[in-house]
């Protein structure tokens, strides 16, 4: 496959944050993006050479799309049979049949368990009928929706089997996997970079803490014993082998028990929230590799330059006036980077930008990131 170069038009499937930092990267190595997005404020939109202000499943909209080299995402939920329809025109990655995977908890955890790796025990539930006895060596348990669940939405935790069908009517029938609530020790990621069998690669697993179903903070290297890393790198690699996965592919996974096995969440087609502090801490972003991936060039040098902690800054920080966060406080820090994304309206929850703190080693970092963190809200 014959590699595309700069100054090519790529073009991209939403313009939120993670668009917007692709753009960038894809700009800064000369190429030209094209960014598809309903918002007319769409943040990637501001980097952009061309907005598409359209509905995702536009034909017109989609049909200009289809003349840029290449095509790629930036979230899981878009049409996977436009992906589809677009890759009968240009070149795509991920495929469509991947993004598919990741937007269907049962189907994901079907492929994760034909690649040969282990997720927490689990039963697919489709009526009410399908809570039953068999599902009580399950308890207590996690109610989640098999689509459109992220963030901590769609899920609902369960101690008994009445509170497990009165949680999958909350839900509102729809199909669902009840999952076994495990001894969790931990939550990490793997970012995988892959354009074929012979050309792979993995940054360092990031430590994830989560706060309210949202993203926290990721500390990197995650504080694990060496050979329970090298195992979370093997695994997200032999995943993505066995999707034939083309482009960045998150893989989260819980760690679990006193032996720390490691167990695979899900995944994420694209860029990941906790891959973030590759921007400023490794060789080469998590968004350089996406359009060297699309483009048919081989991965970057994933290397880990300095022990590193992203923090999430969330709409929660601003004031009830809308007055804005001491950003003093990380722009006076010598070894924190600031990232805003250029979102207009600021709201609890809603992710509005994120900082890495650079330190000696992984404690150091996360100490530094959540002591500025606090000082964000303080005037």
């Amino acid at each position: 496959m014959k590699p595309i170069l700069p100054p090519a038009m790529l073009g991209i499937l939403g313009g939120g944050q993670l668009g917007s930092m692709f753009t960038i990267a894809a700009k800064t190595m000369g190429y030209q993006v094209t960014v598809l997005d309903p918002d007319a404020n769409a943040p990637a939109a501001r980097f952009a050479d061309r907005h598409l202000c359209a509905a995702f499943d536009d034909a017109d909209a989609l049909a200009e799309l289809a003349n840029c080299a290449a095509v790629t995402t930036e979230f899981e939920n878009v049409d996977a049979a436009a992906m589809r329809e677009l890759a009968r025109h240009t070149r795509v990655s991920p495929s469509g049949d991947c993004v598919a995977v990741a937007q269907n908890r049962i189907i994901e955890k079907g492929r994760v368990r034909a690649a040969g790796l282990q997720t927490v025990e689990y039963q697919v539930v489709m009526s009410e009928t399908d809570i039953n006895e068999s599902c009580a060596a399950l308890l207590p348990a996690i109610l989640k929706t098999a689509t459109l669940g992220y963030d901590g939405k769609g899920q609902v935790r369960v101690k008994t089997l009445d509170e497990a069908r009165a949680a999958f009517a909350a839900l509102g029938g729809v199909p669902c996997v009840l999952e076994k609530m495990a001894d969790l020790r931990g939550e990490i990621s793997v970012v995988v970079c892959r354009l074929d069998a012979q050309h792979t690669a993995a940054y360092d697993a990031a430590e994830n803490h989560h706060e309210n179903g949202i993203l926290a903070y990721s500390v990197v290297p995650a504080r694990l014993p060496a050979a329970v890393q090298d195992e979370a790198r093997k695994m997200a690699l032999q995943l993505a082998q066995a999707l034939d996965y083309v482009g960045v592919l998150a893989v989260e996974m819980f760690v679990v028990g006193d032996d720390k096995q490691l167990l695979v969440n899900e995944i994420a087609p694209r860029p990941h929230n906790s891959g973030h502090h590759t921007i400023d801490a490794c060789a080469a972003s998590q968004f350089q590799q996406q359009v060297r991936l699309m483009c048919g060039l081989p991965p970057a040098d994933t290397r880990l330059l300095s022990p590193c902690c992203m923090a999430n800054i969330l709409g929660d920080v601003w004031g009830a006036d809308g007055a804005q966060p001491a950003w003093e406080a990380v722009l006076n820090h010598g070894s924190a980077h600031l990232h805003q994304y250029g979102k207009t309206q600021a709201r609890a929850g809603r992710k509005m930008g994120h900082f890495t703190v650079l330190a000696e080693n992984a404690d150091a970092a996360y100490a530094a990131a959540q002591q500025l963190h606090g000082q964000l809200s303080l005037k």
